[in-house]
């Protein structure tokens, strides 16, 4: 009788430390790691992709978290320095040892952390990425910003149809980027869209980075005389060639193109009416064309926190799309029941996610198949007033035609703002 009670309590008190165990497992986060640019060039986009994912994670963990386990995120700032993404990724996953891992911003800062994801075999899920995957074909990438299947020519591919919407049509395009790897694929795929559209590159050029002056620059694009006039360039680079183009009053019919910065709102802000009739790319502006369901309501929590947090106080530009990454993983996490990296990789592959920019499909490459650049026109700008950029009709979608919500106004003149 002794020996069948003391069975009955060992067997008791195995069952109690399994179920202990188990509940302790249940509540180890999910862990989530990331490169970010909070420093540099590139910070304001950083810290505003930030904000967008920890606000996915609190809201997430208020509603119990991901498949019963809190979610935590690792990130590092990755100073908007590509020389520093390797050893972030590795201590990631070596020493961290993350369950996800996620990308920074933009193509310079996600194609050096490729390497240390694929050998790891790990899932990685980019944010901004122009053809990162064309050199690596890796079965487990995954870009949640729609650029299609060939993304370093469907980039600039709205930007030469908008330009041929002209009467008369354009003749000739004039082409400039940084010497940097996101410019040199814009500027490599502007080239094929302008030829395969008949027009006549009279000035290609590229410039080192660090470059603050570019009015000779300018004067030279004026002395070629181009009806088009497509520049790829970072943020520093951006606002140096619309001050040049500006005081040097550059004419031509249709300038934009490539240049980051110009979705920042503290850029937005600084320029001001400067940004009159640039044509730049974006992807997301308050247009009604681009109602998604939970957009809205997206912004407006994100505008609350974006103050006491320091950053980007408009949110339309890289937010949606990082909050719709978490979305994305969440999704395949939560149907998967799984952290497994070729599992997760094979769901994502096959499903359909509904989140707050669209519906996101990912192909072969990894790539969203449909691209969805956005190709925009500032139009109405007045003074430094950031509220107005919350307007619509002030940042005209003119290509996709499935978003478009105006038509290009030319010719462009640099000194009419």
């Amino acid at each position: 009788m002794a020996r069948h009670s003391a069975w009955k309590f060992s067997a008791a008190f195995a069952a109690t430390l399994l179920l202990a165990a188990t509940a302790a497992a249940e509540e180890e986060p999910i862990t989530v790691g990331m490169g970010m640019a909070l420093t540099g060039p590139l910070a304001g986009t950083g810290k505003a992709s930030l904000l967008a994912t920890q606000m996915w994670i609190d809201e997430t963990n208020a509603n119990g978290g991901l498949i019963g386990r809190p979610v935590k995120l690792v990130f590092y700032d990755d100073q908007s320095n590509p020389a520093g993404v390797p050893a972030i990724y590795s201590k990631l996953i070596d020493v961290d040892k993350v369950d996800i891992v996620l990308s920074g911003y933009g193509t310079n800062l996600i194609a050096p952390a490729m390497p240390i994801v694929m050998q790891h075999g790990m899932m990685f899920l980019g944010l901004y990425g122009l053809a990162v995957n064309r050199e690596f074909h890796y079965e487990r990438y995954f870009h949640v910003v729609p650029a299609g299947d060939d993304p370093g020519l469907d980039f600039s591919r709205g930007f030469v149809e908008v330009a041929m919407t002209m009467d008369p049509k354009p003749k000739t395009i004039a082409i400039l980027g940084a010497n940097a790897e996101y410019p040199q694929i814009a500027t490599a795929g502007a080239r094929v869209n302008a030829k395969k559209r008949g027009l006549e590159i009279v000035y290609d050029k590229s410039y080192p980075p660090g470059t603050v002056d570019f009015a000779p620059i300018v004067r030279a694009i004026e002395a070629a005389n181009p009806d088009v006039v497509y520049v790829a360039s970072y943020p520093a680079d951006s606002v140096g060639m619309v001050h040049a183009m500006r005081e040097l009053g550059l004419k031509t019919r249709m300038f934009g193109g490539g240049l980051i910065g110009l979705q920042y709102a503290a850029l937005k802000q600084q320029l001001g009416a400067q940004l009159n009739g640039i044509v730049y790319f974006d992807t997301y502006v308050p247009e009604p064309t681009m109602d998604f369901p939970g957009i809205r309501e997206f912004l407006t929590r994100y505008q609350a926190k974006a103050a006491a947090a320091g950053v980007d106080p408009l949110g339309f530009y890289t937010p949606p799309f990082a909050y719709a990454r978490m979305e994305v993983l969440g999704e395949a996490v939560s149907k998967t029941k799984s952290l497994d990296q070729q599992v997760l990789a094979q769901y994502m592959h096959r499903a359909v996610f509904h989140t707050i920019v669209g519906d996101i499909k990912f192909g072969a490459s990894g790539e969203q198949p449909e691209p969805r650049t956005l190709w925009v026109q500032y139009r109405g700008i007045a003074g430094n007033d950031i509220e107005q950029f919350k307007e619509a009709g002030k940042q005209v979608i003119l290509f996709p035609p499935q978003y478009k919500s105006g038509d290009l106004r030319y010719p462009f003149a640099g000194g009419d703002r």
